[in-house]
């Protein structure tokens, strides 16, 4: 039989099988790597202590580079460098210290020169920044620089007159003010605060007028060309307002004398000289019925302001319609007889004329319209039955065709003209049924028919060219009496037409 051994089993005597010895190669294997790594230990306690040292110094240098920047940033002075007009002044730490000083020499400016609008010429100022370590910006040189170069100007308004420099004002409302002021003075009192100017207007009939008369100024303006433009001046050149109102007011006048020629009238010498015929009346008092001669001296001496202002006033009246007569026949009255059946009741119109003015002198007049406001009521006559010829209607027509007023019933340039002068057509008519009382010429109306109306009327043709009818011609209304002429002492190519009541002058328009 096989016997099997067990290593491991116990031994009877209770013990186990023996420990086998350690294995030294084992040992010193673990001895190497101890030692190994207490070597690389040692080394790495080494390395660690430069570049623990080397840290400290980067700091130490970090710390030293900042405090440097601030330094240099402490230190840093910013300022400006200033220009004027493009070359180089000097610096200034601020551009509000060039601002102080250009205040400062505004108020200077003004203080001297009291009441005007100045200003600086210091030329185009402009900046440039700039920054250094410790500059210093030479700011009181460069502005005392500055304020050497500083001038100053008044800033005034020129007023020029068809190109003419009148005078310069301190600003734009002083000068409006004086040529409105300069407008006033011929332009008529207002009477109630409105757009429209109505005054008393002058008397043009010496018959008492139904209301007073008005006028309305329906434009005032300058006849030269007025400019009104900002300058750049000295200060001792500005006017004041009174100074300038006078200067554009004032003008100059020349002594005019002149010798009256063959042909002349007071209007073609008014003509000659543009002026107004008021002139020549007034510097001339001596002038009686506008008679004057050959050889006679004329004062035309008259102001000749710088500026002329022209008005166009409208002048309304109420003038009176005298009434116009009806004639009844009668076969049991005998020639010559007459009676009253109605008594004429006047009418009333409103006559406006429109007036051209120059500075306050009548350059000339038109009637521009007619408003009935109450229609006459005619009178009524009964006559006999025999016809006598050449008696008069009462009632009158315009003697000219298309008849346009030119100078008006009543004072004319500090005159009483006695009649109306009109112009149109050439032909002179009757204005009524009459008898020729006289065709010839006369001292001053010149070539002139007188017609009787043979019922109290009798009307004048003055200045005609020429005469068509004789002394004792029966005429008719409508017949041509002659031609419109410049005889006489005329004003011009017009009819001069008057008429005549019981030998008491008319006005003429009261019964056109």
């Amino acid at each position: 039989m096989t016997v099997h051994r067990h290593n491991n089993r116990k031994s009877k005597t209770g013990k186990g099988p023996k420990k086998p010895a350690p294995d030294t190669r084992l040992q010193d294997l673990n001895g190497k790597q101890q030692q190994a790594a207490s070597w690389k230990s040692a080394v790495k306690g080494l390395l660690r202590k430069p570049v623990l040292l080397a840290g400290g110094a980067l700091v130490l240098l970090s710390a030293a580079g900042l405090g440097g920047h601030y330094y240099v940033e402490s230190n840093t002075v910013e300022y400006y460098y200033v220009y004027q007009d493009g070359a180089q002044l000097g610096t200034v730490h601020t551009p509000e210290a060039v601002e102080q000083l250009m205040e400062e020499k505004r108020k200077e400016a003004s203080a001297a020169n009291p009441g005007l609008k100045m200003a600086l010429d210091a030329g185009e100022l402009s900046y440039i920044k700039a920054s250094g370590f410790k500059a210093k910006p030479e700011t009181d040189a460069t502005l005392d620089k500055l304020e050497d170069s500083i001038t100053s100007h008044a800033v005034g308004v020129e007023v020029r007159v068809d190109g003419k420099l009148i005078g310069i004002a301190k600003d734009q409302q002083t000068a409006d003010l004086v040529l409105k002021r300069v407008q006033s003075k011929y332009v008529p009192e207002k009477k109630a605060a409105a757009n429209k100017v109505e005054v008393t207007a002058l008397a043009y009939s010496s018959q008492p007028a139904a209301a007073a008369s008005k006028t309305e100024v329906a434009e005032v303006a300058f006849v030269e060309e007025v400019e009104l433009s900002s300058t750049k001046v000295s200060p001792g050149r500005i006017q004041d307002a009174d100074t300038l109102y006078k200067r554009l007011v004032t003008g100059s006048a020349e002594n005019t004398v002149y010798t009256v020629q063959e042909g002349d009238c007071i209007g073609c010498i008014a003509d000659k000289f543009s002026i107004s015929p008021q002139v020549i009346y007034q510097n001339n008092p001596w002038i009686k019925d506008d008679m004057i001669k050959v050889g006679d001296k004329l004062d035309l001496t008259v102001l000749e302001p710088q500026i002329t202002v022209q008005t166009i006033e409208n002048v309304t009246e109420t003038e009176t319609i005298e009434p116009t007569i009806i004639v009844q026949k009668n076969d049991e009255m005998r020639e010559g007889e007459r009676k009253t059946i109605r008594e004429g009741v006047s009418g009333s119109k409103k006559v406006t004329y429109k007036l051209v003015k120059k500075n306050g002198y009548l350059m000339s007049e038109e009637l521009v319209d007619e408003e009935i406001v109450k229609p006459a009521v005619p009178a009524i006559i009964m006559k006999g039955t025999k016809v006598v010829r050449g008696e008069g209607t009462g009632e009158f027509a315009w003697p000219v065709s298309g008849a346009r007023l030119t100078s008006s019933y009543g004072p004319r340039w500090g005159r009483q003209h006695k009649g109306i002068d009109l112009v149109g057509n050439s032909s002179i008519l009757a204005a009524d049924d009459g008898v020729v009382e006289f065709a010839g010429t006369k001292n001053g109306l010149g070539k002139v028919v007188f017609i009787d109306h043979k019922n109290g009327y009798r009307t004048v043709y003055a200045h005609l060219d020429s005469i068509n009818v004789s002394e004792g011609d029966i005429v008719e209304k409508g017949d041509k009496l002659g031609v419109m002429g410049n005889t006489g002492h005329s004003t011009g190519t017009h009819l001069h037409f008057e008429i005549h009541k019981d030998g008491k002058v008319q006005n003429p328009i009261n019964y056109l």
